[in-house]
């Protein structure tokens, strides 16, 4: 029987996990991803924040939380209308959890 890599220690999750802070940080680099995804989708159509902010009948204040990546206080509606002034529409799904929650 083959044993496990004995350099191998806990998973970082559940280090997050202990520290109390997982949900926090997977927050932080889920809205790190969709923002990164909206400046580069930007960048291919070449607009700028305030054409960016016009197209979702916004401010440039209200388009600089959503581009945040420290900013998880941004409505789904935000997303959206960000995501569909550069052609793109936003999925979530929710799905069961590798773990059983604790």
């Amino acid at each position: 029987m083959a044993k496990g890599n004995v350099h191998t220690g806990s998973r970082f999750d559940d280090f997050l996990k202990e520290e109390g802070i997982f949900d926090e940080v997977r927050a932080k680099a889920l809205k790190r991803a969709l923002a990164e995804q909206l400046e580069d989708s930007m960048q291919v159509a070449k607009l700028t924040k305030l054409e960016m902010a016009r197209k979702m009948a916004t401010s440039r204040s209200q388009l600089d939380r959503v581009l945040d990546p420290n900013n998880v206080s941004v409505q789904l509606d935000t997303l959206i209308k960000a995501a569909r002034a550069v052609g793109k529409e936003v999925e979530i799904k929710i799905k069961r959890s590798h773990r059983k929650a604790a």
